[in-house]
This record gives C-alpha cells, structure tokens and sequence, in this order.
C-alpha cells in the first residue's frame, strides 16, 4: 500500500507540474521552466519521505489524512489554474496566499509528520530535528517570524517582484507555508502551560492580518501596479474576513481547552443538621 501511495504521488506531482507549465511550453526556455520543476521535485520528495517514515513510525489515520490533503491542496494551489489565474488578480492571490498559510499550514501542523519525517532522511539532521522541535515550543516567537514573512511578501516591491521572478515567487511560497507550519504547529499542540501563549499568538496573528487586510481594502490607490484597486480591494477583504474567521475559530477552541484545563473550584460542604 505504501508503494501504492508513494507512486501516486509521485505522479500526482508530475503531471500538475506538466499541467502548470503546458500553456508555455512552446516558447518557454528551461531556465523558466526551472522554478516549477524545482517546486515539484521539492514536493515529490517530501510525499516520498513521508510515505517511507510511516513504514517506520506509524501515524494515526487522521494525522495521515491531514498530511495527504495538505499536500494535495498545495498541488491545487501552486500548480493549478489558481496560481496562472493569480498572476493577474490581486483577489485570486490572496486566496492562494490564505490557502497556504490557513489551510494547507494547519492540516501539515496536524499531522505532526516530524516522527515520519525524522525516520526516512538521515539521522545527521538530528540538529535540525531538534531545532524545530525548540521552535514548536514557542508560540509567540512563531507568531512573529510568521508575521513577518506575512507583511514582507505583501509590501509591494517584494510581491511585485515574486510574480516577476519564479525563484523568488517559489521562496514567497515556501516562506508561508513553512513559517505558517511552524506557527500553527506551535499553537495546536502547545501543552496546558502555554495555552495562554499560543492564545496571543493567534490574538496577535488576528489583529495584524486584519491590520493589513484593512490597509489593502481602504487604500485609494492601488499598491501593486497592474493589478487594480477594486482587485486590490478584494484581496483585503479575503485576508481580513474569511482569513481572520480562521484565526478566531482557533482562538476560541484554545480558550475552551483553558477552561477544560483550568482546576474547578470546589463545592462547599454542606452544614452538619446538628449545627
């Protein structure tokens, strides 16, 4: 079975990249070409390493679920219509954008893919294993480096210039997925002691997407040339409404593990009938 899935994979990853590039192919040079196809080594890898762990650390159904639809919401994402569609429109971006960071990064966060991946590659990445490892402990540090890559990638010389640039446009990517990953993997699986971290991570997270999905709705010029303000305008709401909702829904489920979490207070005694 795994082979199964490490070959439909595989697949699965070489035909999107055939599919994204097709339309280009006839006046394309490699070194065009070369971005995607970097891209889906980079995926087609990760899928194998995965599959190849799991023959030595078993996951939990669900967790194995949460990781196939992660990479297969990636495919549609970076491959499909969506990314040529968003190369023109300012909306359609963000909603690749927000796929990537509140999609695609918490489904990876939980299925909590380290054990597998740490058990297929070499056991010379032990540092790195352990460096993850550390930053998965730290909430609010996450939130920072995520918000950061968040706000850097949507000034508009940085966007301008990685929908300019494959490589670069490949990197902005990579940058959301993997800062987000670790932002929601810090947030999801944070232990009782750091719940009320994890719940100003995501409070914080919250207030500054919606900072900048205002800041892209009300402008009254466009930022980002070509696109067009009333595209513009939409790409802030997509990150400001349907972005925010999934910071929020997470802040609540963290507020009801503390309240699950929390030591009940005791019931008084009731007086004795003879006093």
């Amino acid at each position: 079975m795994p082979r199964r899935l490490l070959a439909a994979a595989l697949l699965a990853v070489a035909g999107a990249a055939s599919a994204h590039e097709a339309g280009a192919l006839a006046d394309a040079s490699f070194a065009a070409l070369a971005p995607a196809l970097f891209g889906a080594l980079v995926l087609a890898f990760g899928w194998a390493s995965y599959l190849r762990g799991l023959r030595r650390v078993s996951a939990p159904r669900a967790a194995q679920a949460a990781f196939h639809a992660a990479m297969l919401l990636t495919l549609a994402a970076v491959f499909g219509p969506l990314d040529r569609w968003a190369e023109t429109n300012s909306g359609l971006h963000m909603v690749q954008h927000m796929l990537l960071i509140v999609v695609v990064a918490p489904l990876g966060a939980l299925a909590g893919a380290l054990p597998q991946f740490r058990a297929a590659l070499s056991d010379r990445w032990r540092w790195g294993w352990n460096a993850l490892a550390a930053c998965g402990q730290r909430p609010l540090a996450m939130a920072v480096v995520h918000g950061v890559a968040i706000w850097l990638w949507h000034a508009p010389g940085p966007y301008r210039f990685a929908l300019d640039n494959g490589w670069w446009h490949w990197l902005e990517h990579a940058s959301f997925v993997a800062s987000g990953w670790l932002f929601w993997w810090a947030v999801l699986h944070a232990g009782r002691e750091r719940l009320p971290q994890a719940l100003l991570a995501l409070l914080l997270t919250l207030m500054h997407t919606g900072l900048l999905g205002a800041l892209l709705s009300f402008a009254r010029v466009p930022l980002y040339g070509e696109a067009g303000l009333q595209n513009q305008q939409l790409a802030g709401l997509v990150m400001w409404v349907p972005g925010g909702g999934f910071y929020l829904a997470a802040g609540v489920w963290v507020v009801w593990r503390l309240l699950a979490a929390s030591p009940r207070p005791r019931a008084a005694s009731a007086p004795s009938p003879g006093r």
